[in-house]
């Protein structure tokens, strides 16, 4: 099957054939991704990072040639935008997206927001950046975002691969019983009323006692957490149900 690659900053990931269709999630600019299926205007593809599938419009990835670079999948942008340019064009790049050369005139970096010489390398400097981001189903960019989407592209800007949806991330790295055990980083899952695995965020810990979440709800947004939740001070009241706290390493 052919190997394609997005060439365009963001490309919806859809669940069907349709301009029309949910969008499930995200392709950054240089992601791979197999060809399992096609139609005339569309792919069903299976990305290579976190193996997600959906469909893409054909307009909006190309086909990986033989003599192709070898995309390195290891190496993402590691700011919340970055301004490129390809030949004439310029354009904004978001956090994850892979500069690798795969077909086309040479990508050359031109700035970085924050700045790439003073940013600090830890999952909460990262997680920190998206803060107000605005919640958009299937998002992975700083322009709308997921909760799932949220950790998936923070993890990966520290190098930790995560799947893509929140029961499936639970499913990685070890568990932690307790809530006043976990550590900044740590990833934090919450049910809704049938028990299913609905939400993820990110634990942070501060002044050694007191424990946060960064979280996709509405917005990127920090919250407490205790054993029952995650507590909104603004309407006074818990908003998800703690399911369990897993740490990646």
């Amino acid at each position: 099957m052919n190997k394609l690659v997005c060439e365009c900053a963001v490309a919806p990931l859809r669940r069907e054939a349709s301009d029309r269709s949910e969008m499930v999630s995200q392709v950054l600019y240089g992601e791979s991704m197999q060809v399992l299926d096609e139609l005339e205007k569309w792919y069903l593809v299976r990305l290579s990072h976190d193996h997600y599938e959906g469909w893409v419009d054909k307009k909006q990835v190309s086909i990986l040639t033989s003599n192709a670079q070898e995309l390195n999948e290891t190496k993402p942008l590691s700011s919340l935008y970055s301004l490129v340019r390809s030949g004439e064009k310029v354009f904004v790049l978001p956090a994850g997206a892979i500069l690798s050369q795969t077909s086309g005139d040479e990508i050359e970096l031109i700035q970085t927001y924050p700045n790439q010489e003073n940013q600090k390398s830890g999952i909460s400097d990262y997680a920190l950046m998206f803060l107000e981001t605005p919640y958009l189903w299937g998002g992975r960019t700083f322009m709308g975002i997921d909760c799932s989407g949220f950790t998936q592209i923070v993890y990966r800007l520290v190098g930790i691969k995560l799947q893509r949806d929140a029961y499936q991330q639970a499913e990685q790295g070890g568990l932690v019983s307790f809530v006043e055990e976990s550590a900044t980083g740590d990833l934090a899952f919450f049910e809704n009323k049938e028990g299913r695995i609905t939400h993820v965020g990110i634990i942070l810990k501060e002044k050694d006692t007191e424990t946060k979440i960064i979280h996709a709800s509405g917005k990127v947004r920090i919250d407490n957490i205790d054993h029952i939740g995650i507590f909104n001070t603004e309407t006074n009241s818990y908003t998800h149900s703690l399911r369990l706290i897993k740490r990646i390493s």
